[in-house]
């Protein structure tokens, strides 16, 4: 049997967690989220915790099985305390202003690049070379994360680049004059 999948997840006072037999819905004081719940996969909330289990064990369906259980506990952790990503940004030049809902970044291109934000995200900017992505659904954060360090990756020997902020970059020794 799945050891993350027949964990228990304790729901905190305030989160309520309604299973339909297609879908798993979390609210709490941030916000709501919803999540399918494949077929073969039951859902159980009993003494203010929720428990899952499968119907055959089959492959796919045991793979599910802790799939489904981590994505709401995922959920039930957005709802109350949320998710944050941290990026840094480091380079000559380099630097981000948020301006509304749009994300601009400077990268050393021949123009800025505008980002906007996803809905239930924020993004705050501690100086212009540090942000801060928060929001409850933590796939949505790691997802916009993600796509800005995909504009300027860090590279290995000066360390350009955006990077998260708990990131550790293998810097290279370059090459050496004759």
């Amino acid at each position: 049997m799945s050891r993350i999948g027949r964990m228990l997840i304790a729901i905190p006072t305030g989160v309520t967690v309604t299973v339909a037999e297609s879908e798993i819905q979390v609210k709490g004081p941030k916000g709501s989220l919803a999540c399918p719940l494949p077929p073969t996969i039951t859902a159980k909330v009993e003494d203010g915790s929720l428990s899952f289990g499968r119907t055959d064990e089959t492959k796919p369906t045991r793979s599910l099985h802790g799939l489904t259980r981590a994505l709401a506990h995922n959920m039930i952790v957005g709802v109350t305390n949320g998710f944050e990503r941290g990026l840094e940004i480091e380079g000559v030049g380099y630097r981000a202003d948020v301006k509304g809902d749009t994300v601009v970044l400077t990268l050393g291109f021949s123009h800025p690049v505008d980002m906007k934000v996803p809905n239930g995200l924020s993004v705050k900017m501690n100086g212009n070379t540090s942000m801060m992505i928060q929001g409850i659904d933590k796939e949505a954060v790691g997802q916009f994360a993600a796509n800005i360090r995909r504009l300027r990756p860090p590279e290995p020997y000066k360390g350009k680049g955006i990077r998260y902020s708990d990131e550790r970059i293998r810097r290279k020794v370059g090459k050496t004059g004759a």
